[in-house]
């Protein structure tokens, strides 16, 4: 349950822990403090750093393929 998973992983950061996530579910991506986006593709076809920032930004970003579902 992401609710659940979102509890705790916000526990660890209020207790002054960093948490680093490989993650696709975008409540996830979305609550986070920063995005890295990989791509543009999976396999072969990705492993370049496409946009980064924060949620706000990767939303915004033209070349990301995660940003219209950060926008919703």
């Amino acid at each position: 349950d992401v609710s659940m998973l979102m509890t705790q992983l916000n526990g660890l950061v209020d207790a002054g822990n960093t948490v680093i996530m490989v993650e696709h579910d975008m409540q996830v991506a979305s609550n986070s403090d920063w995005i890295i986006d990989i791509g543009p593709g999976a396999g072969d076809a990705g492993g370049v750093i496409i946009a980064q920032g924060t949620p706000y930004d990767v939303a915004h970003s033209k070349d990301s393929r995660t940003a219209p579902f950060l926008l919703m």
